[in-house]
């Protein structure tokens, strides 16, 4: 018996189209890499090349002095943990509710959940600006940080309950026969269960959190108060972009994420299952 294992035409294709998947989703963030190491004549040059004849590695010093770098970067770890510590501790009892309980009006509430992430922030800026002035919340980290919570708890509440869902009522019923209370059955067996989903929605909501652009632009007037990603815009000049800080700021943005979901990572697979097989 040949101790070679025979190779299949199918695997073969698999691990290509593989590669040529990761080629495609990665080349973009190789030539804003690239990019970001040149210089403004290269930047403009046509026609162009992908690789700087001249590596200037001090854009990306360059940058923490030509803006307040490291205040945006703590202004969007306050909002972003912020945002996803409030959204997930109010999605974790409103899913288990939509999981567990039997309600008049269950369809339509789990309904109206879904059809509220229909509904992009821009076509509500109006309503959200006056109510945040009304509330002296405009220009405040506070008022950014409920906002971003509020527009992503539909959808981290309908990832947990299908999570939720998944897990067996029998363990959370001989909780409770050993005299464990709802909330102390769901605390100590369901959540510790459901763990994986609480991570992917944790995931999720983080980085739409990180990424968030357009409540902030409206919102924040303040420099000192402003996340990256509108203090990103700050190289945006009216004759002028200055694109190698732009390239070189947003290489730097996207670690934290990269870093935040490699800590995380291994949990996200059994989350995304999660609430496939009703238990």
């Amino acid at each position: 018996m040949s101790g070679k294992k025979k190779i299949r035409p199918g695997r073969v294709f698999l691990y290509v189209f593989a590669a040529g998947s990761l080629i495609f989703l990665l080349y973009p963030y190789f030539v804003m890499f690239v990019s970001s190491l040149k210089g403004m004549d290269e930047i403009f040059r046509i026609p162009g090349t992908i690789l700087p004849e001249k590596w200037i590695w001090t854009n990306y010093v360059d940058i923490w002095r030509d803006i307040p770098l490291l205040t945006y970067f703590k202004n969007t770890v306050i909002v972003g943990f912020g945002a996803t510590a409030l959204c997930i501790v109010c999605a974790i009892p409103a899913g288990y509710a939509l999981a567990r309980m039997r309600f008049p009006g269950k369809r339509f509430v789990m309904s109206a959940v879904i059809v509220t992430q229909m509904f992009a922030a821009v076509v509500l800026l109006v309503g959200i600006y006056k109510l945040m002035v009304a509330m002296h919340l405009q220009n405040t980290r506070t008022g950014l940080i409920l906002l971003i919570a509020a527009f992503n708890q539909a959808f981290a509440a309908w990832m947990l309950s299908g999570t939720f869902a998944s897990i067996s009522k029998e363990l959370e019923e001989a909780a409770m026969i050993d005299g464990c209370g709802r909330v102390s059955a769901m605390v100590r067996i369901i959540l510790p269960l459901a763990a994986p989903g609480i991570v992917t929605a944790i995931i999720f909501v983080f980085i739409n959190a990180w990424n968030e652009y357009t409540l902030t632009l409206v919102l924040i007037g303040d420099t000192a108060l402003k996340t990256l990603n509108v203090g990103i815009h700050s190289f945006f000049g009216y004759t002028n972009t200055e694109w190698w800080y732009v390239f070189a700021a947003s290489i730097l943005a996207t670690l934290p994420i990269l870093a935040f979901f490699q800590v995380l990572e291994r949990h996200l697979v059994g989350g995304l299952t999660a609430g496939g097989v009703k238990g």
